[in-house]
């Protein structure tokens, strides 16, 4: 389901999302549906994306809003894909112990998610 400009809902099939990403996939490296049952999203886009995160199941609204707030800040940090996540699965472990599995992680093949950088932040100067 996306978002209209009016702000309704507009409801989008799985397909229509995938050929949207991929007619742009060159650069997008990373999608993240955070939200009820979208593992199969996420796996299904991986095929035109870096990695994709996606819900296993049902997912409360505060532990979708700590997992992506962790997993945000870790990226800016400049964490691998993969640290980033379990970072995210961490706290989700320690503030919603019941959901930390919900989360998953699909990559795409010949892709190392240790050595998939988001943001690269510039070296400080000391």
């Amino acid at each position: 389901m996306l978002e209209n400009t009016d702000g309704s809902a507009k409801i989008v099939t799985k397909e229509a999302i995938t050929q949207t990403i991929m007619s742009s996939s060159d650069k997008i490296h990373l999608l993240f549906f955070n939200a009820c049952f979208s593992y199969d999203q996420a796996h299904e886009i991986i095929q035109y994306v870096d990695a994709a995160i996606g819900m296993t199941t049902s997912v409360s609204d505060e532990a979708a809003c700590t997992f992506a707030a962790q997993f945000y800040s870790s990226l800016g940090f400049g964490l691998s894909v993969k640290k980033a996540f379990e970072q995210a699965k961490g706290v989700m472990m320690l503030e919603s112990p019941t959901e930390a599995n919900t989360p998953m992680l699909y990559i795409k093949d010949g892709i190392d998610a240790d050595m998939l950088f988001i943001v690269k932040p510039a070296a400080l100067d000391m």
